[in-house]
């Protein structure tokens, strides 16, 4: 491991178990904690690929009262590796607020590339992608219609996530904000068996889902506003 290194952000597939790369592996190998957002989910990976190091719990509920404590471990030589359910730590999951502690205590930090539902889902949508803004999910209740007014004159393509049990209650508030010929695309379970990308415009995504059953993970992305 890079000498002087107290934390690792290590990606971790988002579905298919061998999208995670030999870099991240041998990092979780060498480190000597690794913190997970929940450790049972982690334990699977882990186990998958026989990697056997001490192994804590790191989630949005926690982060805040842990941060101080695992600052000082790092102050003290331990290295961690971060990791989450799936994905890139802090791409709506936690890993910022200790990022920026261990960056205001000058403690060194390394970020390793690899998997995020972002990309593929961009790409493959079919729409521009030279330049782009990523909402994450959008407020549950107070705040969403705002949040998606503020973005009718959004010229960018847009990318957020979602829930299966929201993603008709936003495709119709979409179509009252953006206008129903909107081109968008529906991506779910990326990179598992089960892969499905559906494109078209707002009112044909909603007739689409109204009539299919959907579960799993979502990525939506919309076109700007030409």
């Amino acid at each position: 491991m890079d000498s002087g290194v107290g934390l690792y952000l290590v990606p971790t597939p988002i579905g298919n178990l061998r999208d995670i790369t030999l870099r991240a592996l041998d990092t979780l190998k060498e480190a000597d904690v690794i913190l997970a957002e929940d450790t049972r989910t982690s334990g699977k990976l882990l186990k998958h690929y026989e990697i056997k190091r001490p192994l804590e719990s790191y989630h949005i509920h926690n982060e805040h009262k842990s941060i101080v404590r695992l600052i000082e471990r790092m102050k003290q030589g331990t290295v961690f590796a971060l990791i989450t359910d799936a994905g890139t730590p802090g791409i709506s999951d936690p890993g910022f607020l200790l990022v920026r502690e261990a960056i205001a205590a000058d403690i060194e930090i390394i970020s390793l590339p690899g998997s995020t539902a972002i990309i593929p889902a961009l790409v493959n949508s079919g729409l521009p992608n030279d330049r782009f803004v990523f909402e994450g999910f959008l407020p549950h209740k107070k705040g969403r219609k705002t949040r998606i007014e503020s973005l009718a004159e959004e010229r960018r393509t847009m990318v957020f996530y979602e829930s299966p049990y929201r993603l008709i209650k936003t495709l119709n508030q979409f179509s009252e904000v953006f206008g129903p010929d909107r081109e968008a695309c529906v991506s779910r379970e990326l990179t598992k068996i089960h892969e499905e990308n559906v494109r078209g415009s707002l009112t044909e995504l909603i007739d689409y889902f109204t009539t299919h059953t959907l579960k799993g993970e979502i990525v939506l992305t919309v076109a700007g506003k030409i």
